[in-house]
């Protein structure tokens, strides 16, 4: 049984875009299978997730785009696109785009095992 948070489902339903609706969807459902039990909620305006309390992933939309960030990253190896210091990366998805959510599924494992 999947932990959903209803102010997270409401500020996913209320974006502008019907494509930020359905891709924050897919990376929140994305979270809740890679990390079992993970706890959600709105801190800084924005869907936050957290594995024992500590921030695992944070989905934030802007104008134009939707930023999938990773925590705890220090010490592992991101491809071309990701951005960010060592302790946390995010990749920038626009419209159109077909984000890989078995790639960004296994970073986010890899990330979170030591939370």
């Amino acid at each position: 049984m999947l932990r959903m948070n209803p102010e997270v489902s409401t500020f996913i339903e209320n974006l502008a875009s019907p494509w930020q609706i359905e891709l924050c969807g897919q990376l929140r459902q994305m979270v809740h299978e890679t990390i079992p039990g993970v706890e959600e909620k709105i801190q800084y305006k924005k869907p936050h997730f957290l594995k024992n309390g500590q921030f695992a992933a944070v989905i934030s939309p802007s104008k134009d785009a939707i930023a999938f960030m990773i925590m705890n990253t220090a010490g592992m190896t991101f491809p071309k696109g990701f951005e960010g210091p060592a302790e946390r990366k995010w990749i920038k998805l626009r419209e159109g785009d077909q984000p890989d959510l078995a790639q960004l599924s296994g970073y986010l494992k890899q990330a979170s095992e030591s939370l």
